[in-house]
């Protein structure tokens, strides 16, 4: 090593290795160090181990540290973190073995070839020994993120799979997660343990911002468990294993929750199952998962063509179909005039067809489809006839049944105005059979207006579904802000927190690029009503609040120690007849569109995780 770096008072120190100028020298010193540091008991150890994590972060795909033997390092130390408790409570050893997992999951993350090279250096049945909780939660959830990264990759899935207790332990970790964080560190502010709460908060102490972190590690526990799970889900062999009806029954809970919204969580883990016809008949068994699959294919959420998908697969397989059609066919003919949703191209024309098969191909008996469902998809056919006949009518005669179509809305919005909302909405179903089904303006308004008359006559089924057809024809898709508000109003009557919380989020979102005086002001951009809404939401969908109320300990979200008892006086929420009222008190009405004809390019830029994200921030400050 050179003069310039002999009076650092670290003997063998990483650092000073780094700034070798020689490339040679420097490489063959990094090869040494990976070598003896494990067997070395010197005090500041864990700085070279920050150091190095720092590196993996940042330069994933750099080959340099793989080559000069990074993985056995890591292995080694996290080794001797779990052999020698007299090292690991040194000095700030304990931190050594949280590091050298995250080192590994960060190579592995992108490269199959790094991921090859780590499993021959022997570093699964290290993270295993983590992932069985010999440590804490804190080393459980970077061993499971590593574990996942090698799990992606079809070169080092079965060195994964060859484990079978991993299959165990990540279920078992995915179903636990959230109560073990919440009674081991959330629950009790005076037990948490220092090096957990540093790791948390990287130096930038608080008990509420140690609580916030919590539940983002908590919830990245959760779905990179699910992860890992899905890496062998994709094998049929381990489906059967899977598909245990306890597990798949939670499994639509696993939400990952605002925090880590960037995770399909359950929901692709259901796809994933769906898409096999062995995991299909386990899911269409579970009534529960059926309910959340409509829920969330009908919901503004980024995974909504998961729980889609999920519903055509059932829908298509014989042996599945006369399960789910009750539940399913309703959902599906509400999404039917959506066109495109992500990747996903016509996809109203894929439900459209789908449909048509499963009636097409029911018989009579047990299996048959019910009268009920058979009616709407047969309504549902009979529109998209409608369509093909409209082009090639006149345009006059378009214009007059739109003019017909809107002189009857008119006489809805009167009927509404003078209380009479049973009529109001026979009037705006009236005005929806003369509108042309390519006046897509017109007939979003039209169906919000009804979604409004359903919430007042207490009927929270059917304005989810008229304010979900309103989301599916407009453009673009799930951002008619009205209709939002309707159905977060409507998923509020019936107790759906999460699915309510995320369409007050997206119109809080619209009402931030709105022009619309009744929706924005100069003032206060979030209005108060919504504001109140969500912050109920975020209380009800609250991560922890299924382990706190088993452990009989509700907390109030981001308020660790401070009980709020399990009865809440709801009395300062808005119900959904009061929320969204005019100055006659009833809920107010869509008159046209014209408020809408906004830059909706400039719209589509602002993606739903930085929505998530600002809204968090503004609750919370």
């Amino acid at each position: 090593m050179d003069n310039a770096f002999s009076d650092c008072p670290y003997p063998r120190c990483f650092f000073c290795v780094m700034k070798e100028v020689n490339p040679s020298k420097r490489r063959a010193s990094i090869l040494k160090f990976f070598r003896e540091f494990p067997s070395q008991d010197d005090d500041g150890q864990v700085l070279p181990i920050s150091g190095l994590w720092n590196t993996a972060m940042a330069h994933p795909n750099d080959p340099e540290f793989i080559e000069l033997g990074i993985f056995e390092c890591m292995v080694a130390l996290i080794w001797k973190g779990l052999k020698n408790r007299r090292w690991l409570s040194h000095d700030q050893n304990i931190y050594i073995p949280y590091y050298a997992a995250h080192i590994i999951g960060s190579y592995t993350m992108n490269m199959e070839e790094f991921a090859e090279m780590a499993v021959n250096a022997g570093v699964i049945p290290a993270l295993v020994e983590l992932l069985r909780g010999r440590l804490t939660w804190v080393e459980q959830r970077v061993a499971v993120r590593a574990l996942g990264h090698l799990a992606t990759y079809a070169g080092t899935l079965p060195a994964v799979a060859s484990l079978g207790e991993i299959l165990v332990l990540s279920m078992q970790l995915a179903t636990s997660s959230l109560e073990i964080v919440y009674t081991n560190f959330y629950q009790y502010v005076d037990r948490r343990l220092s090096y957990h709460c540093d790791l948390l908060t990287r130096g930038m102490g608080g008990v509420e911002m140690e609580s916030r972190k919590a539940e983002e590690w908590a919830s990245q526990l959760q779905c990179w468990s699910l992860q890992l799970i899905n890496c062998f889900a994709f094998k049929p062999e381990f489906l059967p294993s899977i598909c245990n009806p306890d597990f798949l029954e939670k499994l639509p809970e696993m939400w990952g929750g605002i925090v880590n919204e960037n995770s399909p969580a359950g929901i692709g883990l259901l796809r994933t199952i769906c898409s096999h016809k062995i995991g299909r008949g386990p899911v269409a068994s579970c009534p529960g998962i059926l309910d959340a699959l409509c829920n969330i294919a009908r919901s503004s959420d980024d995974w909504q063509y998961m729980a889609i998908d999920c519903l055509l697969w059932l829908l298509q397989d014989p042996s599945t179909c006369h399960k789910v059609t009750d539940k399913a066919v309703p959902a599906l003919v509400d999404l039917a005039d959506i066109s495109t949703l992500g990747d996903h191209k016509k996809l109203g024309d894929s439900i459209v067809n789908v449909l048509q098969e499963c009636i097409q191909s029911q018989g009579t008996g047990r299996n048959s489809i019910s009268i009920r469902a058979k009616e709407e998809v047969e309504e549902l056919l009979t529109s998209r006839q409608r369509f093909k006949w409209e082009k090639n009518m006149l345009k006059e005669d378009l214009h007059i049944k739109q003019a017909a179509a809107l002189v009857v809305k008119l006489e809805g919005n009167s009927l509404f105005s003078s209380g009479d909302i049973s009529g109001a909405a026979s009037k705006y179903s009236e005005a929806l059979s003369l509108c042309p089904m390519r006046s897509k303006k017109e007939r979003v308004v039209l169906y919000s207006n009804r979604a409004q008359c359903h919430l007042l006559l207490q009927k929270p089924w059917g304005a989810i579904s008229d304010a979900t057809r309103a989301l599916c024809i407009h453009h673009p898709v799930n951002r008619h802000a009205k209709s939002l508000w309707r159905r977060a109003q409507a998923y509020d009557m019936l107790g759906l927190a999460k699915e309510s919380l995320l369409d007050a989020i997206l119109f809080i979102n619209e009402c931030s690029l709105s022009t619309d005086p009744d929706l924005s002001s100069k003032q206060n951009k979030v209005p108060d009503y919504a504001e109140r809404l969500v912050k109920k939401q975020m209380r009800a969908a609250w991560l922890f609040k299924e382990a706190a109320t088993k452990l009989g300990d509700v907390h109030c979200e981001g308020d660790a120690g401070d009980k709020c008892g399990q009865d809440i006086d709801d009395s300062e929420w808005e119900t959904a007849s009061e929320s969204d009222v005019g100055n006659d008190g009833r809920g107010g009405l869509d008159d046209d569109d014209s408020e809408w004809k906004n830059d909706f390019e400039r719209k589509d830029k602002q993606s739903k995780a930085s929505t998530k994200g600002t809204m968090l921030q503004y609750l919370c400050s």
